[in-house]
């Protein structure tokens, strides 16, 4: 068993997954650590819906759909400026801006290949070959707090997947679908769907897989007083 520290510095975002299914014994018993996660009044903001099988698939050809729809872009429903601002500013563009270079460059797509770089976002709609995807899901009329509370319950989720061997890609890119996963799933109207989890075992040869984005040093982020 990892100690949380060596859980916190494996965790990667993982695009490339094995075949390899994860049992519904497994998944339970991920979500039961994940539900200690802290919360403000003890609310538990966080809801969840699993999918996988014949569910899974479901929801990947309704993505599929979306995107032919689209033009073959990412679709943009209502909801999805909650992913980044506009007009992102320094030092967040460049960030941002670097880890999709670094991440193209191990995946061998040029910039000039806007076809291929779009096909490696579409991924994002398959959950990038993993067995299950999760839908974290928040009532709407809850505030920044209980927001930031659904943050630590999905942060919980991913680092005991670490611990048990399992990968995960936060994903809010399925957040282009809120609408359209609303009413898939048939959710009450307060609810709102605020991202995806792609879960599974990571492929160990693919390059993408080694990919450690780069973090800034304490130094940039933190003032320190009173030491």
């Amino acid at each position: 068993m990892l100690t949380v520290t060596e859980a916190i510095r494996r965790r990667i975002s993982i695009r490339r997954f094995l075949p390899t299914p994860v049992t519904e014994p497994q998944l339970r018993e991920l979500l039961d650590t994940a539900r200690y996660s802290p919360s403000g009044g003890n609310l538990q903001p966080w809801k969840v819906i699993a999918v996988a099988g014949a569910e899974r698939d479901a929801v990947v050809t309704l993505a599929r759909g979306a995107i032919a729809n689209a033009g073959g872009a990412p679709p943009q429903e209502e909801g999805s400026d909650l992913v980044y601002p506009a007009n992102l500013w320094e030092p967040y563009r460049s960030r941002r801006y670097q880890l999709g270079e670094d991440m193209y460059a191990r995946l061998g797509i040029s910039r000039e290949n806007r076809a291929g770089r779009l096909a490696h976002v579409a991924r994002n709609f398959e959950f990038f070959g993993a067995p299950v995807g999760i839908f974290f899901i928040i009532d709407g009329r809850m505030g920044r707090g209980q927001w930031a509370h659904l943050g630590m319950f999905m942060q919980t989720l991913a680092l005991a997947a670490v611990d048990r061997g399992l990968g995960t890609c936060m994903q809010e890119f399925w957040g282009s679908l809120r609408e359209t996963l609303h009413r898939h799933f048939a959710l009450p109207e307060t609810d709102l769907i605020y991202c995806g989890m792609a879960l599974g075992y990571a492929d160990p040869d693919a390059s993408v897989n080694q990919l450690r984005s780069a973090r800034a040093p304490v130094e940039e982020f933190a003032i320190l007083r009173g030491f």
